[in-house]
């Protein structure tokens, strides 16, 4: 058995050699102590958008967005109070609908989440925001409404340009570029497609032109034959319509079937791939603005499309605003040096960042941008096509 002897004796050779090791050249313990020391503090970061339904596809590409930013923040091995942290996301859908949206805003507050991007739609944005108000934690949201920044809650933000800023400017194109005098409304009664709606009513009015017919359906309706036909009688110049792709594409649709050869103007939740999808050949000179610049213009566009596609495929318009709130969101809590809400909240709303969008990222006292453009497209030839960009800086 003389294999057997010399196996069994191993262990305790190197155990006699361990022993006479000195001190100094003892091997290093690693303790469960020092394993927990070394490993990153977990930072939650909530985000909350319609993932299923209708408008899964702008939530979808919000949530890349915000995903691509928290994977780019976290292999720069960010430290805060000294310590390394690691940030991760906590997504929920919230249906595009607002009861469904407070219950998700308070499963956040209960999860402690350090931050909030999102909700997308104003109509759950602005019930969510008095629950992430009440609880002290910052809020970066797509919601365009002007509703949602007048409400005064210091932890309230914006994205992109409110529906005041958009509505005007399109309001203003529709009269002096397209010449329309007798104008035909119809929105959605959602708090964007209303919104935008009223904003743009206001500034078509004042402009000179008179509003013919004010027409409303629901963001859930696909059959808008009997609005069209009512708006027909009148013969505006122009129908202005508040709401989604979901609706926009099929409206355009029954408008050509009833003959109308009048355009329909909309804003950006109408200027994407979906609607072209939807209307098919009826979507030519449709008419949509979209708060911003086409991603070519954008001061970090080019590189970030490039990067979006090849992790995620083609991109939706929100992507690149949800990408860069939440570096926003992140560079406040790194310049703080802590993912306190508390802490960090200050110098998010004095922040100044320079990102994919526009080159200086700010808010004003209510929490909406201080500089951001407005796009006009039209489909032509079945793209959408920039006719004219108006103040961006």
């Amino acid at each position: 058995m003389p294999g057997f002897v010399k196996t069994a004796l191993l262990p305790v050779a190197a155990a006699a050699l361990l022993l006479g090791c000195g001190k100094e050249n003892a091997a290093p313990k690693t303790t469960v102590a020092s394993k927990a020391a070394e490993a990153a503090e977990v930072v939650k970061i909530g985000f909350a958008a319609p993932l299923t339904g209708p408008q899964a596809h702008y939530g979808k590409g919000y949530q890349n967005g915000v995903q691509m930013a928290i994977d780019d923040v976290n292999a720069e091995n960010p430290t805060l109070g000294g310590k390394k942290v690691k940030f991760v996301l906590l997504a929920e859908d919230d249906m595009a609908d607002p009861k469904s949206a407070t219950q998700v805003a308070q499963k956040f507050v209960d999860a402690k989440v350090a931050g909030m991007i999102g909700h997308f739609n104003s109509g759950t944005s602005i019930p969510a925001s008095k629950i992430y108000s009440d609880a002290g934690l910052p809020q970066i949201a797509m919601a365009t409404a002007p509703a949602y920044t007048a409400q005064g809650f210091k932890t309230t933000f914006r994205s992109m340009t409110s529906d005041t800023q958009q509505g005007s400017v399109i309001g203003k194109f529709v009269v002096e570029k397209l010449k329309a005098k007798r104008i035909a409304i119809i929105d959605d009664r959602s708090a964007y497609g209303q919104g935008l709606a009223d904003e743009f009513e206001k500034a078509a009015k004042a402009a000179g032109a008179e509003i013919v017919k004010r027409e409303f359906t629901s963001d859930k309706e696909t059959d808008f034959t009997s609005i069209l036909t009512a708006i027909k009688g009148v013969k505006p110049d122009v129908i202005f319509f508040g709401g989604a792709d979901a609706q926009s594409g099929p409206m355009v649709k029954q408008k050509k079937r009833l003959g109308m050869t009048i355009p329909l103007v909309s804003g950006e939740m109408t200027r994407s791939d979906t609607f072209l999808k939807l209307a098919g050949a009826d979507a030519e000179g449709t008419i949509a603005s979209m708060a911003g610049v086409p991603i070519e213009q954008m001061p970090g566009g080019k590189a970030f499309l490039e990067r979006y596609k090849a992790k995620y495929g083609e991109m939706e318009i929100y992507t690149p605003y949800g990408y860069d709130a939440t570096r926003v969101l992140l560079a406040a809590m790194k310049k703080a040096d802590s993912a306190v809400p508390a802490k960090y909240l200050p110098v998010l709303a004095q922040i100044s960042h320079s990102g994919v969008t526009s080159a200086r990222i700010a808010y004003d006292g209510k929490g909406d941008l201080k500089d951001g453009g407005i796009t006009v497209f039209k489909v032509q030839q079945g793209k959408w096509t920039v006719l004219e960009t108006i103040g961006a800086k």
